[in-house]
């Protein structure tokens, strides 16, 4: 990979706002990388800033744990989902598109198809979550404030104005992106502090849960599992923006320092225990003043927590609910849609973008007015994420072994409809990656286990504990390093200093044919 080349200042180079973003997958150029770690950071930090969070932190309490139990389950998920999350961070700067993209290098021309599909459900489960619950908060708002009407038309008018508004910020791309993700980390951040004041006088930390001092030795047994189940509820937020942290991060300078771009990645994370712990604390005083909102077999937090909030915070809880329903929705919904202006090569990506928005607009309204899925969706979050973690285990081990090299051209060869190149591999399948990310994903999913809603074929193995998103993990690791091993990739994939942990076998790479190509004589690729 050639060295970058020097880099204008943003100020210099940025452009305007209002100008709809004209890159799709392609490789962005040098001169127009502007952005910083600090921006990576406002969009991943504001993308989670939001209400839906809130609703996940509310998901200890749900699972019967006391209210410090419920802060360790927390704590462990933010953390361990941010240390699976930040590597993610480093493809976009080194190659200069997103991480779909970037898997071509270890999943093959063809097999990077499989980051674009789990990037697509996971914008879906998130995006859904973020409007169901922010125009759930702004309806019950609005009804309190001004005593507007709870019909099924007030639902709908709100779920249509977010998914409208986040569609054409999407639409703009980039740069209208973070403008609204600088104002919504700021706002949001208010807000959530302003909420500290408002719940102060009722919060009690001595808030004692089903499993403290329990009796019932089945109680007390469902212990472990409840933790576990919350702490993974709780990783899912941060390891789903795994498929999507090189759209933002393309944009800045190859020469950035990694440790920057990974350190913004993983303090974005660990500052939304900001509306963790909102949902949490406001979580803990519902179950004590208002324990109907906190059923397990009907929760409705949006609904508990105006119950029991102040008069004042009415239309706070309103501005949080825009805000943060803007920020998580843009974030979710931006990604997928640039990617599959690439998979859908007819389509640009203001075309594909659309496309996904009404896809996911319509899915939303039959999820909620139609099937009744807003209590599914936390399981069709935790499944998505245990399938995803595999593929990201398999991209992170990728760049080790490879020493971070990459061949930027030959990562475009799927986008522009050719063939060849180094990471061809087998008909543009690269078996290894492919078979480690399957395996371990179809591992989890037989491990995995949350009680009342989906318990996998082996999920009572572990006496009732959701394992399988460790299983997952380790089996992805296991399997890729051992095949990487026992069937060596070619010499060709991996840089001048050569591989890592990994054998080499010297055979000739297909050159790049198709459209646009220029004939490179095999024997030159293999350096």
């Amino acid at each position: 990979m050639s060295s970058p080349a020097a880099h204008p200042s943003p100020a210099a180079s940025a452009p305007s706002l209002t100008e709809v973003e004209s890159h799709g997958v392609d490789r962005i150029p040098d001169a127009e990388r502007t952005a910083t770690p600090f921006d990576l950071f406002r969009l991943a930090f504001g993308g989670a800033n939001t209400f839906s969070t809130c609703v996940l932190g509310a998901f200890p309490i749900l699972f019967g744990l006391s209210y410090w139990q419920g802060l360790a389950a927390t704590l462990l998920g933010v953390v361990a989902g941010a240390l699976i999350l930040c590597p993610m961070a480093v493809f976009g700067p080194v190659n200069g598109t997103n991480n779909a993209v970037s898997s071509s290098a270890h999943l093959g021309v063809h097999g990077r198809v499989v980051g674009s599909f789990l990037s697509l459900l996971t914008a879906v489960a998130f995006f859904s979550l973020s409007v169901w619950s922010s125009g759930d908060a702004l309806v019950g708002g609005a009804h309190r404030l001004f005593g507007l009407g709870r019909a099924d038309l007030s639902y709908a008018v709100a779920y249509a104005l977010f998914a409208v508004l986040v569609l054409a910020v999407c639409v703009y791309g980039f740069r209208f992106m973070l403008f609204v993700n600088k104002i919504a980390v700021t706002s949001a951040t208010a807000l959530f502090l302003l909420g500290a004041v408002a719940f102060a006088d009722d919060f009690d930390p001595s808030y004692a849960g089903v499993f403290t001092d329990a009796a019932d030795p089945a109680t007390a047994a469902l212990f472990w599992p409840s933790f576990i189940g919350a702490a993974l509820i709780v990783l899912s937020n941060p390891v789903s923006f795994g498929a999507f942290l090189g759209d933002w991060s393309r944009y800045i300078p190859a020469s950035t320092p990694r440790r920057k771009v990974v350190g913004a990645a993983f303090l974005s994370q660990l500052a939304t225990l900001l509306p963790f712990l909102f949902g949490l604390t406001t979580a803990s005083i519902i179950a004590d003043e208002a324990p109907e909102y906190v059923d397990p077999a009907a929760p409705d937090f949006v609904g508990g927590l105006l119950a029991i909030s102040p008069g004042w915070f009415f239309l706070p809880v309103c501005l949080l609910a825009l805000i943060g329903g803007m920020a998580t929705g843009t974030t979710a919904l931006y990604g997928t849609g640039l990617d599959f202006s690439s998979v859908f090569p007819r389509l640009s990506r203001v075309q594909a973008t659309l496309l996904i928005g009404a896809l996911s607009i319509a899915f939303i309204f039959a999820g909620r007015f139609g099937l009744d899925l807003v209590r599914s969706i936390s399981t069709f979050a935790t499944v998505i994420i245990t399938c995803t973690t595999p593929w990201m285990v398999v991209m992170m081990l990728g760049y080790w072994t490879r020493r971070g090299w990459y061949d930027p051209e030959a990562l475009q060869v799927f986008n522009r409809r050719q063939r060849g190149g180094r990471y061809w591999f087998a008909h543009g399948w690269n078996w290894r990656g492919m078979t480690a990310w399957w395996v371990a994903a179809l591992l989890g999913v037989l491990f995995t286990n949350i009680p009342g809603q989906f318990v996998g074929p082996l999920g009572d193995l572990a006496h009732g504990v959701d394992i399988g998103l460790p299983v997952s993990l380790t089996a992805a690791a296991a399997l890729f390093l051992t095949l990487l091993r026992l069937f060596p990739e070619p010499r060709a994939v991996y840089g001048p200093e050569g591989p890592r942990l990994a054998r080499t076998v010297d055979v000739p790479v297909p050159p790049i044919t198709g459209p646009g190509a220029l004939s490179v004589p095999s024997a030159t690729l293999r350096a």
